[in-house]
């Protein structure tokens, strides 16, 4: 390896130190403590998938409806729903690419908020007979 290569590797090392470094200090730790002006939170991120097995997929309407009428009423606070292009390999082993919606949600710990989760994930599977509903969970420190 020349002195140059070994320049760039050293540098990668440092920056990708430094990014852990503070991206280490952005997450609640263990303990779930957050540096001050900051309260521990969960970032919950469910991935929708929009096609529809059988054909089709979910409506603007559809998911509108779905918004307005379970997701809204179990998160009145708030949430970002954000558009993606999704694939993912089903039980069939067939590859689906398929339009989604991300749902973020940014919310206290505790089990009311992990049974609306659940409610919320359980309800659009079963009204769009989807097979999953990716569900991400990050402990996070967050201000307003």
């Amino acid at each position: 390896m020349n002195n140059v290569a070994r320049h760039r590797l050293s540098r990668a090392g440092v920056a990708g130190a430094l990014v852990a470094a503070v991206l280490a200090g952005c997450a609640a730790g263990p303990s779930g403590h957050c540096a001050a002006g900051f309260d521990a939170f969960e970032r919950d991120t469910l991935y929708f998938g929009r096609a529809i097995p059988t054909g089709g997929q979910v409506s603007d309407a559809d998911w509108a409806d779905f918004l307005d009428n379970r997701v809204t009423p179990a998160f009145p606070q708030g949430f970002t729903v954000l558009d993606a292009a999704g694939q993912w390999r089903g039980a069939s082993g067939q590859v689906v690419r398929e339009p989604s919606k991300l749902v973020v949600l940014l919310h206290p710990r505790d089990a009311t908020a992990d049974a609306a989760i659940a409610t919320l994930i359980d309800t659009y599977r079963q009204r769009f007979a989807q097979e999953a509903v990716l569900q991400e969970r990050q402990s996070v420190c967050a201000r307003f």
